[in-house]
This record gives structure tokens, C-alpha cells and sequence, in this order.
């Protein structure tokens, strides 16, 4: 029988690599005030530091070494000097993009997409386009959320929406959306990956058990559910270098390579 668990917004305890947060005026980490984070060479703000803004608003950039802080100043979230945007709780890293290209800047686009651009190519966005105005909270809970100009979560960093790219993982506790909101896969702390329908009802499963699993679209183009040990518990078994997964508006779960469909989880429709 799937079981289907709540997704959480809260923050918990999840793996990323490096960063922290800034203000109003986009200031710069001061050297005085900074700490280099081992294995990342990644600069993080101290909670010492000034107060400043925790919203990212439309139209604002974070540069290297720019950042946002939650009011209670637990939470900081920085563009890092090594491409990558990270989420820190005072040195510990909890939630980045994973874009690790240098001299990168993350933009709170005023379509609503909030976008790591390096040079003139975008390399991640949360595909957020749509809600124009939308603006970027670093909450006191330790989530990042984007509201869009009615007040309402448009993502949240537990979310990804429509496509896990290649080389991309899916942690427990964050799920993959369609663009509709309809459908989402979720991962769940119990080691299932569950396509969910309307937030409630399960329509279809890897039916894998195995506390602290977690999805992988690798980049050779498998999707994968691995064990904590990373053990894989079940694969799509494809085989098409740069292949990524997509949740669309149908329920469909589809790997796609280029434009062309090389695995369905077979739920459009359902």
C-alpha cells in the first residue's frame, strides 16, 4: 500500500553545499564579519552582522558575496563568490542551488522566476515565471519562499517545479511539482518516491522502503532511487546522457531526452 506524507515546509536537516543572506541595499558580506566554510570555499555571513533585509524583491540581484538575513537573524542566505546560492543556519549549509559557477549573480526576476545567471545564461531557476511581482522571503522557520503579489507561496526550497535536471537529486522531504500544482512527486522520509495527486490521493510509487532514500536523475540518464548507502533500490533504466525528469500537467512522470519521451511512470490521466 503507498503511503503518502505531508509535505513539510519547515526547515529541517538537509545536505547542499555553501552560503548566507543579505539586505535592502544589497550590501557585501564585510570581511570582518565573515567565516570561510571548510571544503566549499564558501564565505558565510556571521549572525553578528548588521541587520538587514530578509526579502529579495522584484528586480533585486544578489552578487558574489551579496546577501539576505531572516529577521531573527538565524538565517542567511548568500550568492557565493563560487556560483553557488546557498542557505546557511550559522555555518551550517541547508538547502543551495548546486550551481557552482564562479562569479555568478541570482536575480528575483519581475516575472516572478528567481534565476542564477552566469554571464548571460541562466543556470537554475525555481520556474516561478508568471508571478509577476513575486518577491523572496528568508523566513525565522528557515525556509526560502517566493510570494507572489497576492501573498501567496508560489515555491518554497522544498519545491522543485516541472524538471529535476541532469545530475540533480531529490532529497527526503522535497518534491517535484508540475507546473499546475496538481501533481507532485514526492520523497518520503520512509524511502518511497510517490507520484501524488490534489496533495492527497498516491497513484503510483517506486514501492521502495529504506530509510533516508533518495532520487537521483544522474546524468547518463537514469532516474534513480538510492538507499542512504547509496545502494540503488529501483531505476527507470534508461540510458540517454543528459535526459532529465519532468512531472507534467497530465500526472504523467516522464524522462525526457531532448524533446523526446524515453520513460513514463504511465499515470497521465489518472
Amino acid at each position: 500500500m503507498i503511503s503518502s506524507l505531508k509535505a513539510r515546509t519547515r526547515a529541517l536537516a538537509l545536505l547542499a553545499t555553501g552560503a548566507a543572506v543579505a539586505g535592502t541595499a544589497l550590501l557585501a558580506v564585510p570581511a570582518a564579519q565573515a567565516t570561510t566554510t571548510a571544503g566549499t570555499g564558501a564565505t558565510a555571513a556571521t549572525t553578528t552582522a548588521a541587520a538587514v533585509s530578509d526579502l529579495l524583491k522584484p528586480g533585486q540581484y544578489l552578487k558574489p558575496g551579496q546577501f539576505r538575513r531572516s529577521k531573527n537573524g538565524l538565517y542567511t542566505f548568500v550568492m557565493q563568490t563560487d556560483g553557488n546560492a546557498v542557505l546557511y543556519k550559522g555555518k551550517t549549509a541547508l538547502w543551495g542551488t548546486m550551481t557552482n559557477r564562479k562569479s555568478s549573480t541570482i536575480i528575483m526576476q519581475k516575472d516572478g522566476n528567481l534565476v542564477v545567471i552566469s554571464g548571460r545564461t541562466a543556470v537554475w531557476g525555481t520556474g516561478t515565471n508568471g508571478s509577476t511581482n513575486a518577491l523572496l522571503a528568508v523566513q525565522n522557520d528557515g525556509n526560502l519562499v517566493i510570494y507572489n503579489s497576492r501573498g501567496k507561496a508560489a515555491w518554497t526550497r522544498w519545491m522543485v517545479l516541472v524538471t529535476l535536471g541532469s545530475g540533480r537529486s531529490l532529497p527526503a522531504g522535497q518534491l517535484l511539482y508540475s507546473h499546475n500544482r496538481l501533481f507532485r512527486l514526492q520523497m518520503q522520509s520512509d524511502g518511497n518516491a510517490v507520484i501524488v495527486k490534489n496533495g492527497k490521493t498516491p497513484i503510483w510509487s517506486t514501492k521502495t522502503i529504506s530509510k533516508g532514500a533518495f532520487v537521483v536523475m544522474q546524468t547518463d540518464g537514469n532516474f534513480v532511487v538510492y538507499s542512504a548507502k547509496k545502494q540503488a533500490l529501483w531505476s527507470s533504466k534508461t540510458v540517454r546522457k543528459g535526459s532529465v525528469l519532468q512531472m507534467q500537467d497530465d500526472g504523467n512522470l516522464v524522462v525526457v531526452y531532448g524533446r523526446t519521451p524515453v520513460w513514463g511512470s504511465g499515470t497521465g490521466g489518472r
